[in-house]
């Protein structure tokens, strides 16, 4: 059988939102600190 087309899988969402990713602009940066000013227990959530 063909695997759903729109089923998103882990590695997929590592890629596009992943801590990397983050890093990468200033944006995502700005993402990560106000996590870690609210407490976040995993920065990232995948």
């Amino acid at each position: 059988m063909k695997k759903h087309l729109k089923t998103p899988t882990n590695i997929v969402g590592r890629r596009r939102h992943g801590f990397l990713i983050r890093m990468r602009t200033k944006a995502g940066r700005k993402v990560l600190k106000r996590r870690r000013q609210k407490g976040r227990k995993r920065l990232i959530p995948l």
